[in-house]
């Protein structure tokens, strides 16, 4: 008989029914020469300390470090897991042979590897590795079992890693708890959650000491065109051209950028005002017109940390949530594998591809024009060298019926990103104008503007439908076509400037979209794919755990949610100041430690050696605090503390006047005393400056602010439900 174990019972049954396994029995179902049973997730862990050493049962400071001198495993105190454990052992025990059909990942191995130590299997064991849970899939991964000792490099950096976490995790939270906890708080830290605080820590204290700076922008209105003042970047011109001298000594042709403009920016308003009244009388006259043809490329295809950020960024879900709605479309056939960390599929995938689109159901206005026709197979989708365990997450083709409204946004993010990479580049016209305003007494002002065109829409039409959802997608569409009057070479006529007050903005703090963004390339901004994609190797966590780890850092109260934004509480500011170790907040270190694990799974790195470096390491970080004569203590968060509201401060060193802003992530600047009474929006449009209305009291709710969008002006309180806008050619 053939023992076969899936992760989870609902893909236990998936299997049974490819297999011809027919008959329930208790806790398994036999048929057809097949036993095929499961696991719920992880029946296994590793022990605890006092199982390894009594003494360690009673928290002591001097009983640390706690590294036993051999890692074992023991069941999860749990009826019900007990109870399952017992039937696998039984069948395992009588196997003729064993198919592990965990999860196909890192995790999934050690789950059912740890299963079978524990009943002590000793059968040979062959390996089912899929993508997807459709019949074919399923049918096809049988045919092509490997055996178990292909995976072991696999299992053994799964096992490195829970045997760094357990031995960072159980010493460094005893002793940071015994050392500096106070009321009986426990001081969790761990590998992953206490490098991720750090980040929003960091973040916060950065918004928190910022002091805006103020500047003054000088724009004119020329035939209802806004035109910005620039100048010559004589910096980065002289940078160009010093590129483009190195690539010729080296026998190399590159073309140089050409002129390289910046906005002009005043730092005194007389300054500013000054050359405002100097050209307010002089015509305005278009010295240059150029047009530039480019092409925009579909979006990636997601990977679940894209996945969770759309989804975070555009329905306000939390990664928790994303990656539950992707597993549930996962186990009903409907999506492939989701816990990946790759945007390509391999080529072999391009052969099904036909097969999967005609099988879309409510996309057939999309994948008709495609029906028929060769599909274009692009280099940024199919590349199997950027595919190791897994593909990108697509659907399998399965028509998706039966779906909660929130697996439906999920299911259709992923169904129109996988349709797009088979249309067409969007192609589009930008258009700048340049002019001047030439003086007597001092040097010419120049002035530039520019509109883009969408020429052919491409895969853009398949998002058509998402630019009236809200505000901000209206934006995002908006950006596409943002047209210019037609303008002459040489042409002139009266104009309107205006001098507008600019502030720079502080730091927005981590929502959940941008924190899994900062994870996965180890806490630095990125916004170029590419580049992103070669840091990954440097994230901290993976994608199956982060959400995991947003979740934990909540519920030890290190963290709060206000709307979208993620603050650090009291207790999690103080956490992080009191670690002088920067191996244990450090992003960068973390995601070396990370990379590590992976090049142990590509069989690159040494496990032992590893083991052997996390024990020093934990060794040095015990003597380190133990040596902390400080008395230092960390404050405690209470459900209550969370409760209430933080009232804001302004920090030591904002200038005279600075108003701490009510919103997390705004920038506030200084208010002069004695100002006079704010103009309405009303008042601020009839002085011909539209522009002004940004940040002004929304006339339709008076709770939000005036923001600009791409084609109209519209509440900061969208999301809340707020339906002002005013169309820039009303404004």
């Amino acid at each position: 008989m053939i023992v076969c174990i899936a992760e989870k019972p609902s893909v236990a049954r998936d299997i049974a029914n490819v297999l011809g396994a027919r008959e329930m029995k208790q806790g398994y179902i036999e048929g057809n020469g097949y036993q095929v049973t499961w696991t719920f997730g992880h029946l296994c862990e590793l022990k605890e300390p006092d199982e390894y050493n009594p003494r360690w049962k009673r928290w002591d400071l001097w009983d640390l470090p706690m590294i036993p001198a051999r890692y074992g495993i023991r069941l999860k105190e749990d009826e019900g897991v007990k109870r399952q454990f017992a039937t696998i052992e039984k069948l395992m025990q009588n196997a003729d042979g064993i198919v592990n059909c965990g999860d196909a990942g890192q995790e999934g191995e050690l789950i059912q590897r740890w299963v079978m130590q524990k009943a002590g299997a000793k059968c040979p064991v062959k390996r089912l590795w899929i993508s997807s849970l459709t019949e074919e899939a399923i049918r096809e991964g049988f045919s092509q079992l490997k055996d178990q000792i292909e995976y072991q490099s696999l299992y053994e950096a799964g096992l490195c890693r829970a045997i760094g976490d357990w031995t960072l995790g159980m010493n460094a939270t005893r002793l940071y708890t015994l050392k500096y906890g106070q009321q009986k708080q426990v001081l969790s830290i761990g590998r992953v959650q206490t490098p991720t605080l750090a980040l929003i820590v960091r973040r916060q204290q950065e918004i928190e000491s910022f002091v805006p700076k103020q500047s003054w922008v000088l724009s004119t209105l020329y035939r209802d065109t806004k035109f910005t003042a620039i100048a010559h970047d004589e910096e980065a011109e002289a940078e160009d051209a010093a590129e483009v001298k190195a690539a010729a000594e080296q026998g190399k042709v590159i073309k140089g950028k050409g002129p390289i403009y910046r906005q002009i920016e005043y730092l005194l308003e007389e300054e500013g005002r000054a050359v405002l009244h100097a050209i307010e009388e002089q015509p305005f006259v278009v010295t240059d017109i150029q047009k530039k043809k480019g092409t925009e490329a579909p979006p990636r295809l997601y990977d679940l940390t894209s996945l969770q950020v759309d989804c975070n960024r555009k329905f306000g879900y939390s990664a928790e949530q994303t990656l539950q709605l992707i597993q549930s479309l996962y186990e009903k056939k409907f999506t492939t594998y989701p816990r990946v960390d790759t945007t390509f599929l391999s080529d072999d995938i391009y052969a099904k591809c036909p097969q999967t689109l005609r099988g879309l159901r409510g996309y057939e206005r999309f994948t008709q024009p495609l029906e028929g026709k060769p599909l274009p197979k692009s280099k940024k989708v199919f590349d199997s060298s950027k595919v190791t365990d897994h593909h990108a997450i697509i659907p399998t083709g399965v028509p998706a019926i039966s779906l909660t409204d929130m697996e439906r946004r999920v299911y259709d993010l992923v169904t129109r990103a996988f349709i797009a990479v088979f249309y067409p580049d969007c192609k589009f016209e930008t258009t700048t104008v340049f002019g001047e305003v030439k003086l007597e007494v001092m040097d010419s002002v120049l002035f530039r503007t520019s509109g883009r065109v969408v020429l052919e829409e491409g895969w853009k039409v398949i998002y058509k439908k998402n630019a009236s959802e809200n505000v901000e997608d209206e934006e995002n569409a908006a950006e596409d076509d943002h047209t210019l009057p037609v303008f002459q070479k040489g042409e002139s006529g009266a104009h309107l400037p205006m001098l507008s007050e600019k502030w720079t903005q502080p730091p927005k703090p981590y929502t959940e979209a941008t924190l899994l963004r900062a994870m996965e390339t180890a806490g630095k901004f990125v916004d170029n794919e590419e580049l992103r994609d070669a840091m990954k190797e440097n994230g901290i966590g993976r994608p199956s755990t982060r959400a995991a780890i947003i979740e934990t850092l909540f519920k030890r109260r290190y963290i709060r949610k206000e709307r979208k934004n993620l603050i650090a509480t009291p207790t999690g500011v103080e956490l992080i100041g009191i670690i002088r170790e920067e191996l244990l907040k450090s992003a960068e270190l973390t995601g070396r430690w990370e990379k590590k694990l992976r090049e142990i799974e590509k069989k690159q790195y040494d496990a032992q050696t590893f083991i052997a470096e996390l024990k020093q390491m934990v060794t040095d970080i015990i003597d380190t605090v133990r040596n902390d004569h400080t008395n230092r203590q960390v404050a405690v968060t209470t459900e209550e503390n969370l409760k209430k509201k933080v009232k804001k401060v302004a920090p030591a060193n904002a200038p005279a006047g600075f108003q701490p802003s009510s919103r997390a992530g705004r920038s506030s600047k200084p208010r002069k005393a004695q100002s006079p009474k704010p103009k309405t929006t009303e008042e601020v449009k009839a002085a011909h400056n539209p522009d002004e209305v940004i940040g002004m009291p929304c006339p339709l709710c008076k709770e939000g602010h005036i923001i600009k969008g791409k084609t109209a002006y519209g509440c900061s309180r969208w999301k809340e439900g707020c339906t002002y806008r005013l169309p820039f050619d009303q404004a």
